[in-house]
């Protein structure tokens, strides 16, 4: 097949990579190739990622630049201490171009799908929150987030930091590097994001080298419906794969994007298989709106809190952390 993608995240060059062995591909990114940069905190579970880097002939490891022993959770000023079983921090940047390392990748270019169907079997849109080549999503709920890179002479923190918002709306991130610096910043569905990092920064002052930021989709797959219009199809953020629990698309991309590898001749089995694979989404993100809506309440939601506790406790090496369900409750009511 002759296959267009556009964007080069972590879905796209796994992508290319993937389907560049037997097909001919071309991925397009609207930065140049100078401004390309990966925006995100680049943490990550070993135990979740691992595989998908071996099946692209890569070694994981030479990609991490911090393993986690322990994250300290803020939480109305209280700390919880979540142990962490191969949470990691990696230079994600590196990754993603040497995962398409060899494809025909076209930088600073954008694209439309009436400039690119006629010329391809098939378009990928692998955009992320853009998300241009398919119809707009109905009820899309984004958190908007802004992230800084910072240089210390002191790091304020050896290892992860995260600080929660009131009603789960949102929280601070404190991501280390491994080389004097780190990642710190903030998303919050009631816009108290930049407030909370600038307070960070007055107690911590620090070189800022860059800074970016844009919203999280964590509206699920079953909401972000349809996947595929014609020729184009969609996979990772763009189609609803962000953990709306913790706001982490890098696994979820990974894995939707290997669904449609599986299902490359056969979209709407690809469609049935993200509905399956992603169905817990939508009890996660119900129940994220019910914090942000004010709706909580411990008696009604206890069973859909089970539900995500017994989902993530059979999943520690893909999350990265030992999830105890005391703790989690201490995250969830704010004590």
């Amino acid at each position: 097949m002759k296959i267009a993608i556009v964007g080069l995240g972590v879905a796209g060059s796994y992508l290319a990579s993937r389907l560049g062995k037997e097909n001919e591909v071309v991925v397009f990114d609207r930065l140049s190739k100078d401004g390309f940069d990966a925006v995100c905190a680049w943490g990550t579970a070993k135990g979740g990622i691992s595989k998908f880097a071996k099946d692209c002939g890569l070694n994981f490891e030479n990609y991490v630049v911090h393993n986690g022993r322990e994250m300290q959770v803020n939480v109305n000023g209280g700390t919880v201490r979540i142990g962490l079983k191969g949470l990691c921090c990696f230079d994600k940047k590196r990754f993603i171009t040497d995962l398409a390392e060899g494809q025909d990748v076209r930088f600073g270019q954008y694209v439309t799908k009436e400039s690119l169907a006629p010329d391809y079997d098939m378009v990928i849109d692998a955009t992320g929150l853009i998300r241009p080549l398919l119809p707009k999503i109905k009820d899309d709920l984004l958190i908007p987030c802004v992230q800084y890179r910072v240089k210390y002479k002191e790091l304020p923190f050896d290892d992860f930091y995260v600080k929660t918002f009131p009603t789960l709306s949102g929280y601070f991130w404190y991501f280390p590097l491994g080389d004097g610096t780190c990642h710190i910043g903030a998303g919050d569905y009631n816009h108290k994001h930049n407030e909370e990092i600038d307070s960070f920064l007055k107690r911590y002052p620090g070189e800022i080298v860059k800074k970016n930021g844009r919203p999280v989709r964590i509206t699920p797959p079953s909401l972000c419906q349809p996947f595929y219009d014609g020729k184009i199809v969609g996979v990772g953020e763009s189609i609803g794969t962000v953990y709306p629990m913790l706001g982490e698309g890098i696994i979820p991309s990974l894995q939707c994007a290997e669904l449609l590898v599986e299902n490359l001749q056969d979209l709407p089995r690809y469609r049935e298989e993200v509905l399956k694979h992603f169905k817990v989404y939508d009890l996660v993100y119900r129940f994220i709106k019910s914090k942000i809506d004010g709706n909580f309440s411990l008696p009604l939601h206890a069973k859909s809190l089970w539900t995500i506790y017994r989902y993530m406790r059979t999943r520690e090496d893909r999350y990265g952390m030992e999830i105890r369900m005391l703790k989690i409750m201490k995250i969830v009511l704010g004590a």
